[in-house]
């Protein structure tokens, strides 16, 4: 246990007491991991499993600040680039489902779309879905641009309450060109287009989609990025996902165009 600890100060943040304590219980808890299978529904819908509460074989990046313990992925990197988790595979139209459980006050995570590795997912990628315990009081002035759910710094979300500390929810980000959606607990907080969004603030200097400016009056680069990786991103510990799968929108397409070809 204590091995792990110290790798986990190595790689997490050295002096946050209370992500030691939670892990210590979850490593003393030590069982078995459940395996996730998909529900018959989503593997008629051709859903695939990219974490399944073992392993991180279709992630790639910081497997050392993303730890598969008791059937889910616990959180324990810090800010920046090298703190992110990246599957394997680049995406282009996509469905993600997955859960998710803040285990401290505070949290702050984000999912990273259609991104490459190594940037600032939230500008250099297409965007970043919020992973945010809003409802903590530190985070009392944010605009609705910043909260869970919110397409960061782009298109605002409904501020939702969330679970107390410990319990699970659900969420889900559907990806279909310059659109998202992000449904939390069945709910649909946020419902727009990206490029929509761009319309009426600051337009980048030389006019063009290559710069686009948003709501938070920041250049956003990244924004029209046809495909990329989808990533969770590491901004401390505290939180832990499970159950995560995706749907390839894109895949689906391109499978049943040649399908018809072939008829």
């Amino acid at each position: 246990m204590e091995k792990a600890i110290d790798i986990y100060k190595a790689h997490g943040s050295a002096d946050d007491g209370y992500a030691v304590d939670e892990i210590r219980k979850m490593l003393a808890d030590l069982r078995p991991s459940p395996v996730f299978t998909l529900p018959d529904e989503e593997k008629k819908e051709g859903y695939e499993i990219l974490f399944d509460g073992t392993n991180l074989d279709k992630w790639t990046g910081n497997k050392v600040g993303y730890v598969p313990i008791n059937g889910c992925i616990y959180v324990t990197a810090n800010y920046g680039n090298e703190s992110n988790l990246y599957t394997v595979k680049e995406y282009q139209d996509f469905v993600l489902r997955f859960e998710f459980c803040f285990v401290r006050p505070g949290v702050n995570n984000g999912v990273g779309i259609r991104t490459p590795m190594g940037v600032y997912a939230a500008y250099d990628g297409m965007c970043e879905s919020q992973i945010l315990d809003h409802d903590d009081p530190i985070y009392a002035g944010l605009h609705d641009y910043q909260v869970h759910g919110s397409v960061y710094g782009v298109i605002p979300a409904k501020r939702i309450k969330h679970k107390p500390l410990g319990e699970w929810s659900t969420e889900e980000i559907r990806v279909v060109g310059d659109h998202i959606t992000v449904t939390v607990n069945g709910e649909v907080i946020v419902d727009g287009d990206v490029r929509k969004a761009c319309q009426g603030h600051n337009v980048a200097p030389d006019g063009s989609d290559k710069n686009p400016y948003t709501v938070d009056h920041r250049n956003h680069p990244g924004m029209f990025n046809k495909t990329g990786h989808i990533g969770f991103l590491g901004h401390g510990a505290g939180v832990k996902f499970r159950n995560v799968r995706v749907l390839d929108l894109t895949a689906q397409q391109q499978a049943a165009k040649g399908r018809a070809h072939r008829k």
